[in-house]
Protein backbone atom coordinates (compact mmCIF):
# COMPACT_ATOMS: atom_id res chain seq x y z
CA UNK A 1 0.00 0.00 0.00
CA UNK A 2 0.80 3.50 -1.16
CA UNK A 3 1.41 6.24 1.65
CA UNK A 4 -0.62 9.00 1.25
CA UNK A 5 0.86 12.40 -0.06
CA UNK A 6 -1.37 14.09 2.39
CA UNK A 7 -2.30 12.52 6.18
CA UNK A 8 -5.31 14.10 8.07
CA UNK A 9 -5.94 12.39 11.00
CA UNK A 10 -8.02 13.11 14.20
CA UNK A 11 -7.88 16.62 13.38
CA UNK A 12 -9.73 19.36 15.76
CA UNK A 13 -10.32 22.85 15.77
CA UNK A 14 -11.69 25.66 17.59
CA UNK A 15 -12.37 28.94 17.56
CA UNK A 16 -12.25 31.09 20.92
CA UNK A 17 -14.80 33.83 20.51
CA UNK A 18 -16.81 36.80 22.76
CA UNK A 19 -19.60 34.66 22.54
CA UNK A 20 -17.51 31.45 23.70
CA UNK A 21 -15.50 28.44 22.10
CA UNK A 22 -16.72 27.36 18.23
CA UNK A 23 -15.82 23.95 17.21
CA UNK A 24 -14.72 24.45 13.56
CA UNK A 25 -14.09 21.10 12.71
CA UNK A 26 -14.53 17.54 14.30
CA UNK A 27 -12.20 14.33 14.42
CA UNK A 28 -11.21 14.90 11.04
CA UNK A 29 -9.68 11.55 8.87
CA UNK A 30 -8.39 11.83 5.19
CA UNK A 31 -5.68 10.41 3.42
CA UNK A 32 -5.19 11.95 -0.05
CA UNK A 33 -2.51 9.85 -2.44
CA UNK A 34 -0.29 11.84 -4.76
CA UNK A 35 -1.58 13.48 -7.74
CA UNK A 36 -5.36 13.17 -6.63
CA UNK A 37 -7.72 15.78 -7.17
CA UNK A 38 -10.05 16.48 -4.59
CA UNK A 39 -13.42 18.71 -4.21
CA UNK A 40 -14.57 19.31 -0.85
CA UNK A 41 -17.94 20.12 -0.63
CA UNK A 42 -20.60 21.13 2.20
CA UNK A 43 -22.92 23.42 3.66
CA UNK A 44 -21.46 27.52 4.64
CA UNK A 45 -19.75 27.43 7.75
CA UNK A 46 -19.04 23.52 7.96
CA UNK A 47 -14.91 24.03 8.20
CA UNK A 48 -13.85 23.85 4.07
CA UNK A 49 -11.82 27.05 4.48
CA UNK A 50 -10.42 26.12 7.67
CA UNK A 51 -9.24 22.95 6.46
CA UNK A 52 -7.49 24.62 3.78
CA UNK A 53 -5.94 27.36 5.64
CA UNK A 54 -4.52 24.54 8.12
CA UNK A 55 -3.31 22.26 5.51
CA UNK A 56 -1.87 25.29 3.64
CA UNK A 57 -0.12 26.08 7.29
CA UNK A 58 -1.89 29.50 7.56
CA UNK A 59 -3.40 28.24 11.16
CA UNK A 60 -1.35 25.86 13.33
CA UNK A 61 -3.80 26.33 16.50
CA UNK A 62 -5.64 22.78 16.08
CA UNK A 63 -5.53 19.35 17.70
CA UNK A 64 -4.39 16.17 14.91
CA UNK A 65 -1.86 15.72 13.27
CA UNK A 66 -1.37 16.71 9.73
CA UNK A 67 1.44 15.72 8.05
CA UNK A 68 2.61 16.32 3.96
CA UNK A 69 5.03 13.91 2.40
CA UNK A 70 5.48 12.41 5.95
CA UNK A 71 6.06 15.74 7.30
CA UNK A 72 4.49 17.77 10.04
CA UNK A 73 2.89 21.16 8.38
CA UNK A 74 4.89 23.33 10.77
CA UNK A 75 4.49 26.88 8.29
CA UNK A 76 3.33 27.60 4.98
CA UNK A 77 5.95 27.51 2.01
CA UNK A 78 6.20 26.94 -1.26
CA UNK A 79 5.41 23.01 -1.16
CA UNK A 80 1.43 24.09 -0.73
CA UNK A 81 0.21 26.50 -3.66
CA UNK A 82 -3.19 28.61 -2.58
CA UNK A 83 -5.15 30.16 -4.89
CA UNK A 84 -8.13 32.16 -3.33
CA UNK A 85 -11.10 33.18 -4.56
CA UNK A 86 -9.41 36.63 -6.01
CA UNK A 87 -6.80 36.06 -7.83
CA UNK A 88 -4.28 38.67 -5.63
CA UNK A 89 -2.40 39.52 -8.15
CA UNK A 90 0.40 42.59 -8.51
CA UNK A 91 -1.36 45.22 -10.51
CA UNK A 92 1.90 46.82 -11.70
CA UNK A 93 3.00 43.45 -12.91
CA UNK A 94 2.30 42.47 -16.17
CA UNK A 95 1.31 38.66 -16.90
CA UNK A 96 4.68 37.17 -17.01
CA UNK A 97 6.02 39.07 -14.17
CA UNK A 98 3.30 38.24 -12.09
CA UNK A 99 4.02 34.45 -12.48
CA UNK A 100 7.71 35.14 -12.34
CA UNK A 101 7.26 37.24 -9.09
CA UNK A 102 10.32 36.82 -6.89
CA UNK A 103 11.83 35.12 -9.39
CA UNK A 104 14.38 36.69 -12.15
CA UNK A 105 13.27 36.28 -15.84
CA UNK A 106 16.86 36.57 -17.22
CA UNK A 107 17.49 33.01 -15.61
CA UNK A 108 17.01 31.04 -18.64
CA UNK A 109 15.68 28.17 -16.45
CA UNK A 110 12.86 30.67 -14.86
CA UNK A 111 11.77 32.24 -18.14
CA UNK A 112 11.12 28.52 -19.80
CA UNK A 113 9.33 27.63 -17.34
CA UNK A 114 7.40 30.85 -17.41
CA UNK A 115 6.61 30.38 -21.05
CA UNK A 116 5.84 26.54 -20.58
CA UNK A 117 3.12 27.29 -18.08
CA UNK A 118 1.97 30.40 -19.77
CA UNK A 119 0.90 27.98 -22.21
CA UNK A 120 -0.42 25.42 -19.92
CA UNK A 121 -2.68 28.00 -18.54
CA UNK A 122 -3.72 28.83 -22.08
CA UNK A 123 -2.45 32.42 -22.06
CA UNK A 124 0.05 32.77 -25.12
CA UNK A 125 -0.25 36.35 -26.44
CA UNK A 126 -1.03 37.87 -23.37
CA UNK A 127 2.37 37.61 -21.03
CA UNK A 128 2.42 41.48 -21.67
CA UNK A 129 -0.69 42.52 -20.30
CA UNK A 130 -1.62 43.52 -16.82
CA UNK A 131 -4.34 42.53 -14.49
CA UNK A 132 -6.19 45.33 -15.03
CA UNK A 133 -6.64 44.07 -18.74
CA UNK A 134 -7.76 40.41 -18.29
CA UNK A 135 -10.90 39.14 -17.22
CA UNK A 136 -11.74 37.15 -13.65
CA UNK A 137 -11.09 33.61 -15.47
CA UNK A 138 -7.72 34.87 -17.37
CA UNK A 139 -6.54 36.58 -13.93
CA UNK A 140 -7.21 33.11 -12.03
CA UNK A 141 -5.14 31.16 -14.73
CA UNK A 142 -2.22 33.82 -14.35
CA UNK A 143 -2.42 32.70 -10.16
CA UNK A 144 -2.67 29.12 -10.66
CA UNK A 145 0.75 29.19 -13.18
CA UNK A 146 2.01 31.53 -10.52
CA UNK A 147 1.73 28.39 -7.82
CA UNK A 148 2.98 25.63 -10.07
CA UNK A 149 6.14 27.69 -10.74
CA UNK A 150 6.89 26.54 -7.54
CA UNK A 151 6.19 23.34 -7.72
CA UNK A 152 4.43 22.82 -4.81
CA UNK A 153 3.38 19.37 -3.69
CA UNK A 154 -0.28 19.82 -3.00
CA UNK A 155 -2.43 22.66 -4.69
CA UNK A 156 -5.20 23.83 -2.53
CA UNK A 157 -8.00 26.19 -3.82
CA UNK A 158 -10.62 28.11 -2.28
CA UNK A 159 -13.36 28.41 -4.34
CA UNK A 160 -11.34 30.17 -6.74
CA UNK A 161 -14.18 30.23 -9.65
CA UNK A 162 -17.09 31.22 -7.67
CA UNK A 163 -17.59 34.55 -8.46
CA UNK A 164 -16.93 34.16 -12.16
CA UNK A 165 -20.18 33.82 -14.36
CA UNK A 166 -20.99 30.66 -15.43
CA UNK A 167 -19.63 30.05 -18.83
CA UNK A 168 -16.24 31.21 -17.35
CA UNK A 169 -16.77 29.18 -14.47
CA UNK A 170 -17.21 26.68 -17.07
CA UNK A 171 -14.36 27.08 -18.94
CA UNK A 172 -12.32 27.21 -15.99
CA UNK A 173 -13.31 24.52 -15.07
CA UNK A 174 -11.95 22.76 -18.52
CA UNK A 175 -8.39 24.65 -18.38
CA UNK A 176 -8.33 23.09 -14.85
CA UNK A 177 -8.69 19.78 -15.60
CA UNK A 178 -6.30 20.28 -18.77
CA UNK A 179 -3.56 21.80 -15.98
CA UNK A 180 -4.29 18.56 -13.97
CA UNK A 181 -3.83 15.82 -16.18
CA UNK A 182 -0.49 17.53 -17.90
CA UNK A 183 0.76 18.29 -14.76
CA UNK A 184 -0.77 16.11 -11.90
CA UNK A 185 -0.10 18.29 -9.21
CA UNK A 186 -2.29 16.98 -6.15
CA UNK A 187 -5.08 19.20 -5.45
CA UNK A 188 -7.59 19.94 -2.93
CA UNK A 189 -10.60 22.13 -4.52
CA UNK A 190 -13.42 23.42 -2.29
CA UNK A 191 -16.60 24.66 -3.51
CA UNK A 192 -20.51 24.93 -3.09
CA UNK A 193 -21.33 23.61 -6.39
CA UNK A 194 -21.70 20.08 -6.61
CA UNK A 195 -21.93 19.79 -10.57
CA UNK A 196 -18.44 21.37 -10.17
CA UNK A 197 -17.49 18.66 -7.77
CA UNK A 198 -18.59 15.90 -9.50
CA UNK A 199 -16.69 17.31 -13.05
CA UNK A 200 -13.59 17.90 -11.60
CA UNK A 201 -12.79 15.20 -8.74
CA UNK A 202 -11.06 11.59 -7.89
CA UNK A 203 -13.62 11.60 -4.84
CA UNK A 204 -15.35 14.28 -3.04
CA UNK A 205 -15.31 14.74 0.66
CA UNK A 206 -18.70 15.58 2.11
CA UNK A 207 -18.94 18.32 5.23
CA UNK A 208 -21.30 18.42 7.49
CA UNK A 209 -21.80 21.52 10.02
CA UNK A 210 -21.71 22.22 13.76
CA UNK A 211 -18.94 21.16 14.32
CA UNK A 212 -17.39 20.35 10.80
CA UNK A 213 -16.93 17.09 10.08
CA UNK A 214 -16.82 14.30 7.29
CA UNK A 215 -19.94 12.72 6.08
CA UNK A 216 -18.77 10.65 3.63
CA UNK A 217 -16.45 10.59 0.83
CA UNK A 218 -17.50 9.79 -2.85
CA UNK A 219 -15.88 7.71 -5.05
CA UNK A 220 -15.74 9.53 -8.87
CA UNK A 221 -15.28 6.69 -11.13
CA UNK A 222 -15.86 8.38 -14.24
CA UNK A 223 -13.40 9.04 -17.19
CA UNK A 224 -12.24 11.87 -18.40
CA UNK A 225 -13.69 13.88 -20.13
CA UNK A 226 -16.88 13.70 -18.54
CA UNK A 227 -19.87 14.84 -19.97
CA UNK A 228 -22.84 16.51 -17.12
CA UNK A 229 -25.49 15.12 -19.32
CA UNK A 230 -24.67 11.69 -19.32
CA UNK A 231 -26.45 9.37 -17.29
CA UNK A 232 -23.76 7.79 -14.78
CA UNK A 233 -22.23 11.72 -14.18
CA UNK A 234 -26.12 12.64 -12.70
CA UNK A 235 -26.19 9.29 -10.54
CA UNK A 236 -23.05 10.49 -8.70
CA UNK A 237 -24.63 13.67 -8.68
CA UNK A 238 -27.80 12.41 -7.44
CA UNK A 239 -25.85 10.32 -4.41
CA UNK A 240 -24.10 13.79 -3.50
CA UNK A 241 -27.70 15.73 -3.53
CA UNK A 242 -28.68 12.95 -1.29
CA UNK A 243 -26.35 13.52 1.22
CA UNK A 244 -26.94 17.13 0.95
CA UNK A 245 -30.63 16.42 1.75
CA UNK A 246 -30.06 14.09 4.39
CA UNK A 247 -27.85 16.71 6.32
CA UNK A 248 -30.52 19.35 5.92
CA UNK A 249 -33.02 17.18 7.46
CA UNK A 250 -30.34 16.63 10.59
CA UNK A 251 -30.07 20.46 10.67
CA UNK A 252 -34.10 20.96 10.61
CA UNK A 253 -34.09 18.11 13.43
CA UNK A 254 -31.33 19.87 15.50
CA UNK A 255 -32.69 23.04 15.16
CA UNK A 256 -36.50 22.19 16.18
CA UNK A 257 -35.13 20.49 19.29
CA UNK A 258 -36.61 17.01 18.28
Amino acid sequence: MSIPLLNISKLNKTFQTNKGPVHALHQIDLNIKEGELITVIGPSGCGKSTLLKIIAGLDLQYDGEVALDGEPISRPGIDKGFIFQEPRLFPWLTVEKNIAADLSLKNPEVRRKVDELIELVRLTGFEKSYPRELSGGMAQRVAIARALLRKPKVLLLDEPFGALDAFTRAHMQEVLLDIWQKNRTTMIFVTHDIDEAVFLANRIVILKPRPGSIRSVVTVDLPFPRKKSSISFQEIRFKVMNEFEQIEELELIDSSGI
